[in-house]
């Protein structure tokens, strides 16, 4: 069968010996002649060595950030990004390879394409840091395809998909200026992260369109994990006593389900006292007490979307061009944001 594929092919024997061992010295455009006569004769050789002689692993690498005693796939944000990438990865024959950064390790994505070790990458968890913006540069220069999740870089020209973290936090503003709150404070995360600025640009642009004043001391800042919006408890509690705050819009559930944790230690109820809005509408907002106001985030179909537009340019063997999605959240109201009007006054 072997002498027929070498003739097929137009080339001798052992070269199709070495194709199909997965052997690296062999021109790719001769290698593809031969995967292509061997499919067409019917004889498929180990898959892997058609990966190998092909110059192609068959997995999507995802890159995720290791954070110290979290376990990301616990956190609803991960775990619904990589489930959408995984199932769109499946549809399309690619496996998923898992590769975990520490915070303070220098980034070196293109080499994971030198080595051969990922066809594509989708990258989770970038910052806005000189490291990471060269490694990024590197891998454009490159023209190897990737595509970054919740994050972007002003003055550059990555691929990205996100939600609309801008009009979800812009949203909550507005649903909070409805229920007649006017000292809306806002609990942000780190801005090394795209998606905290647009979410402050969003609260700004509600309180600016309901003329009430921007206090940058009513803006306080966490990482995004639980125990920061706990930490923050104290903080805000002072800004309720001193009648500054009587509204806060957390910019993810985890910290706002912290600050609800820490605030109830401290003799201040959500729903009674202080209106609260978070932002991911995951499973756990619906079980706090009381249930918490949310905008909604489709992680899943972001994650699926990322997959699906970096594989079809993998597909195609070029790199993609450039593009910015966003997709469109929703405010989900719960009794968090619902205090009385008898006792705002």
């Amino acid at each position: 069968m072997r002498r027929k594929v070498a003739e097929l092919a137009g080339v001798s024997e052992a070269t199709v010996s070495r194709v199909l061992s997965g052997a690296d010295n062999v021109k790719e455009e001769t290698a593809r002649r031969v995967i292509e006569a061997a499919n067409k004769l019917g004889y498929v050789p180990n898959a892997l060595a058609q990966r190998f002689a092909l110059r192609k692993s068959g997995n999507l690498g995802v890159i995720l950030p290791m954070l110290p005693k979290v376990n990301l796939f616990s956190t609803y944000y991960f775990s619904e990004v990589l489930s959408g990438i995984g199932m769109t990865a499946k549809q399309r024959g690619y496996d998923l390879l898992l590769l975990f950064r520490e915070p303070h390790e220098p980034r070196d994505y293109a080499s994971l394409f030198r080595t051969q070790k990922i066809d594509g990458c989708i990258i989770l968890g970038a910052q806005d840091i000189p490291s990471e913006r060269a490694a990024l540069q590197e891998l454009r220069d490159g023209e190897y395809p990737f595509c970054l999740v919740n994050q972007r870089f002003e003055g550059e020209a990555f691929c990205t998909v996100d939600a609309d973290q801008r009009m979800g936090s812009y949203h909550a503003g507005k649903h909070l200026v409805k229920q007649g709150y006017r000292r809306i404070g806002f609990l942000n995360g780190p801005a090394e992260y795209s998606n905290s600025l647009d979410r402050l640009k969003g609260y700004q642009q509600a309180l600016k369109e309901a003329g009430l004043p921007y206090n940058p001391e009513h803006v306080l800042v966490g990482n995004y994990s639980r125990k920061s919006g706990y930490g923050l408890a104290e903080a805000v509690a002072k800004l309720v006593e001193s009648g500054e705050v009587d509204a806060v819009i957390a910019a993810n559930d985890r910290m706002a389900i912290g600050l609800m944790q820490g605030l109830k230690e401290l003799g201040i109820r959500i729903g009674e006292h202080l209106a609260l809005v978070g932002c991911d509408d995951s499973d756990v907002s619906r079980m706090t007490e009381p249930p918490l106001t949310s905008i909604r985030v489709p992680f899943y179909e972001v994650g699926c979307e990322a997959a699906s537009r970096l594989l079809d340019a993998m597909t195609e063997n070029e790199p993609p061009a450039p593009f910015e999605i966003k997709l469109p959240v929703k405010l989900i109201e719960r009794a968090s944001s619902q205090v009385s009007l008898a006792t705002r006054d």
